[in-house]
């Protein structure tokens, strides 16, 4: 996933059908896979305040990985203060790599690795400003 789920998300062929390169339409299928979120007031399917495809609740995720019989939903595209972050029992995990996005947040980068057991483990990065600041005044 890049973002998260679909309401119109039955099966994973319909992702594998996506032609690529594509350009992003306002609704639908690639919209919502792209820029929907998690969120844990929410049951069932809700707008979501990006004001593009919705946000979805516990339930969703939950739905959604007993019918792909999966364990885990890894997903971006979504700021997360510590780096990544946990949602719905760890059912699900928000990545997010870049440390000090934009240098408007003061966030930790994320990075999971998954190894040969299917162990996920995770490192973390922070951005840290150093800044001198040398002034003179040489007044006669």
């Amino acid at each position: 996933m890049v973002s998260g789920l679909s309401p119109d998300l039955q099966n994973m062929d319909q992702i594998r059908r996506i032609m690529r390169p594509s350009d992003i339409p306002d609704t639908g299928l690639l919209c919502d896979i792209l820029w929907s979120d998690p969120d844990k007031d929410v049951n069932g399917w809700a707008e979501n305040d990006r004001g593009v495809s919705f946000t979805f609740g516990p339930d969703v995720v939950t739905k959604f990985l007993n019918r792909h019989d999966m364990d885990l939903i890894c997903r971006a595209h979504q700021v997360v203060e510590d780096g990544f972050e946990f949602f719905c029992r760890r059912q699900l995990v928000t990545l997010f790599s870049a440390p000090n996005y934009c240098g408007e947040f003061d966030n930790a980068g994320g990075m999971m690795s998954v190894d040969e057991n299917l162990t996920c483990s995770f490192q973390v990065s922070i951005f840290i400003f150093f800044f001198i600041y040398y002034y003179s005044d040489n007044i006669s």
